[in-house]
């Protein structure tokens, strides 16, 4: 989908390109990515590049006028040249949603130029990383709880996922501090304004950077914690097991004993078989007792 702004507010759509207007790209259809090549001279091949979500963050200069994973990353073209800034995306994203794609929380503000746009929008991305990292945060919490008295591995395979997800986040990140220190480098960033924003833009990528290893770290210890607790509550379902085939082993010997085709000296008694049942039940009562003294149960 191609939609174009007549500022970077992203509130005033027209219909043809004009001078200095945006043009936001999402999803695009093979016919959408042949009329970018034609229509504003980019290649296809660096569309293609954009278009490839394990494409790595970058900033180049131009002289010529990521499953079953719950959160991932893709990757945001930003193309800059005297007439037009477009951008472009793989799928529809919340740094930019092609149906509301002002980088404001609220509409109606106006964007001096188009570094300002771009800081804005790293501003923007650091806060979306902050907020998906703590949900982050949360869902593990509700799956440590689980993880507590499980046996099975669909919990482990829960935070394994989550640790994935943090990968993606803190390559992305390290990615984007990249492109941050290439930009603030490349001298285009002038005015008071764009070095607070770039300052503002470079703390949120550095807290969020942070937060991803904080939380990675303590993913990966707790996700060897468990394992061993997973390990160690399936021995303790295999002790209790045993422990009760020992105790109904001991009324199966008994009966086994004195039901043998063999004179064993009561087979005339009335009071045999209630006999044998309670001397049965005796013994493994004390069994169960020694077991419980032992604190095997």
């Amino acid at each position: 989908m191609i939609k174009i702004f007549k500022t970077f507010g992203g509130y005033i759509e027209i219909p043809k390109v004009e001078k200095g207007c945006w043009i936001n790209v999402t999803q695009p259809t093979k016919e959408e990515i042949q009329r970018i090549s034609e229509e504003f001279n980019i290649t296809a091949d660096t569309v293609l590049d954009i278009l490839d979500v394990d494409e790595r963050p970058r900033v180049e200069f131009d002289d010529t006028s990521n499953n079953s994973v719950p959160f991932h990353t893709v990757p945001l073209g930003i193309y800059m040249s005297d007439d037009f800034t477009l951008t472009l995306c793989l799928q529809d994203n919340e740094i930019l949603p092609i149906e509301q794609v002002s980088p404001f929380r609220e509409q109606l503000h106006q964007i001096p130029d188009v570094i300002n746009f771009i800081l804005r929008l790293f501003v923007r991305n650091g806060n979306t990383f902050l907020r998906y990292l703590k949900e982050i945060n949360q869902q593990t919490s509700v799956i440590e709880k689980d993880l507590e008295e499980s046996i099975k591995n669909s919990e482990l395979n829960k935070l394994l996922k989550m640790e994935k997800c943090l990968v993606y986040f803190i390559t992305s990140i390290k990615a984007n501090e990249i492109v941050l220190a290439k930009l603030h480098h490349s001298k285009k960033i002038v005015g008071e304004i764009n070095e607070d924003m770039f300052e503002d833009a470079k703390i949120e990528n550095k807290q969020a950077l942070e937060m991803a290893q904080i939380y990675s770290d303590i993913l990966s210890g707790m996700m060897d914690a468990f394992a061993s607790i997973i390990s160690n509550n399936l021995n303790i379902v295999m002790k209790q097991l045993t422990l009760i085939s020992i105790l109904l082993m001991i009324p199966t010997l008994i009966a086994s004993i004195f039901g043998m085709n063999v004179p064993n000296f009561i087979e005339d008694s009335h009071w045999a078989m209630p006999s044998i049942i309670i001397v049965s039940l005796f013994i493994s009562v004390i069994g169960v007792f020694l077991f419980r003294k032992r604190r095997w149960f």
